[in-house]
C-alpha cells in the first residue's frame, strides 16, 4: 500500500480506501455483519485505513455495520469518513437536512451508530448552495470540531463541475473535497481540481470504477438485473459507457494489466487526487481495488511514508 497526505489536514491515508455505499443496500444485495467483518478485516491487512461512509446508506445501516466492526478492532488504527445532510427513507428516497440543528442529530446519530467518540472527516453530504451557504451551519460545526467530535471538515459534492462550493471551502474550514471522478468522467480537471490544488485540499475520488463499467467485465449489450443500481441507468446512456470502455481498454490499458486495477491508479495519478474510494462487495474485490496501488507513481506531491 502507499500512502498521501490528506490536504491541510494531518491526516495520512491509503492511497486505496474502502467505499461503503453498498452496505446500505441498494447495489443489490444485503451484508451480515460476518460478511463486512471480513471485508474490513481483509483492508486492514493490506494496508487500508480509510472507510467512507454516510448517514444514508440506510438509515445509519453503513455506519452501524461498520461501527460493530470498530468496537471490536482498534479504533485509532482507522481514519472514518462519514457525511450529512440527508435522511433515508426507502431505497433510493432521501430528503435533505442541511439544518444546522438537524445536522448535530445527525452527528450524534452518527456518532452513536458508529460507535466512536469523534468522526476523522465529516462531509456536506451533495448539498444546494443555498444549504452550502448557511453560516449558522459551519458555525454549529466549527465548534463540534472545538469540542473533538469531529477532527476535520469536508465537502462531497453533488456535481463534479461545483466550483462555487469548491473554491470557498478555506472559508468554512473545509480541508477535503469529494468528486466523481473517473476515465469516463474528467469534469473535475477543468477547474475543481485547480481549486483543491491552489488551496492544498485533499482530494477523495468517488465512483473511481465508474459504477463499475470500468472494472471490463461488462460487454456492449449487458442487461443488469432489476435489484441492481445500474439497472436505473439510462440503457441508451449505458451501451455508449461500454463501448467507449471498449475502446479505452483496447487502445489504453497495456497488456496484462487488470483493467479495474488501470483505472483506480489513472485516477490516483492525477497530481490533485490523493485517494480513490471504491466500493466492495467481498474480500477479493478489497484485494484487487488494493493491488491498484502498485500502480500508483510514487512521485505524487502528496505522497508520504506509511504512518
Amino acid at each position: 500500500m502507499k500512502y498521501r497526505r490528506l490536504g491541510k489536514t494531518d491526516l495520512t491515508v491509503s492511497v486505496v480506501g474502502v467505499g461503503t455505499w453498498q452496505f446500505g443496500g441498494e447495489w443489490g444485495m444485503d451484508f451480515t455483519q460476518g460478511e463486512v467483518d471480513q471485508i474490513l478485516h481483509t483492508a486492514k491487512e493490506l494496508g487500508i485505513n480509510l472507510i467512507d461512509t454516510a448517514e444514508c446508506y440506510g438509515d445509519h445501516l453503513s455506519e452501524r455495520l461498520i461501527g460493530d466492526y470498530l468496537k471490536r478492532d482498534r479504533r485509532e488504527d482507522w481514519i472514518v469518513a462519514t457525511k450529512f445532510g440527508h435522511h433515508f427513507h426507502d431505497r433510493f428516497t432521501r430528503t435533505n437536512h442541511y439544518g444546522a440543528a438537524e445536522v448535530l442529530d445527525q452527528l450524534d446519530k452518527s456518532l452513536q451508530a458508529l460507535q466512536t467518540d469523534y468522526i476523522d472527516l465529516y462531509q456536506f453530504h451533495s448539498g444546494p448552495d443555498e444549504a452550502f451557504d448557511n453560516d449558522d451551519l459551519w458555525t454549529m460545526l466549527d465548534k463540534q470540531v472545538s469540542e473533538g467530535k469531529i477532527r476535520h471538515l469536508g465537502l462531497s459534492i453533488a456535481k463534479n463541475d461545483n466550483l462555487h462550493q469548491t473554491s470557498s471551502s478555506t472559508k468554512i474550514n473545509a480541508q477535503t473535497i469529494q468528486v466523481v471522478y473517473n476515465r469516463l468522467d474528467r469534469k473535475p480537471e477543468e477547474a475543481v481540481f485547480a481549486s483543491c490544488q491552489e488551496q492544498d485540499l485533499g482530494v477523495l475520488a468517488r465512483v473511481p470504477l465508474a459504477s463499475g463499467y470500468l472494472s471490463g467485465k461488462y460487454k456492449p449489450g449487458t442487461v443488469f438485473a432489476g435489484n441492481d443500481v445500474r439497472h436505473r441507468h439510462d440503457p441508451e446512456h449505458v451501451k455508449q459507457l461500454l463501448s467507449q470502455v471498449e475502446e479505452i481498454k483496447r487502445n489504453e490499458v497495456p497488456e496484462g494489466i487488470d483493467m479495474a486495477q488501470w483505472a483506480l491508479a489513472w485516477c490516483l495519478n492525477h497530481p490533485a487526487v490523493t485517494t480513490v474510494i471504491p466500493g466492495s462487495k467481498s474480500p477479493a474485490q478489497v484485494e484487487a481495488n488494493a493491488k491498484a496501488a502498485e500502480l500508483a507513481s510514487d512521485q505524487h506531491p502528496q505522497a508520504r511514508p506509511q504512518p
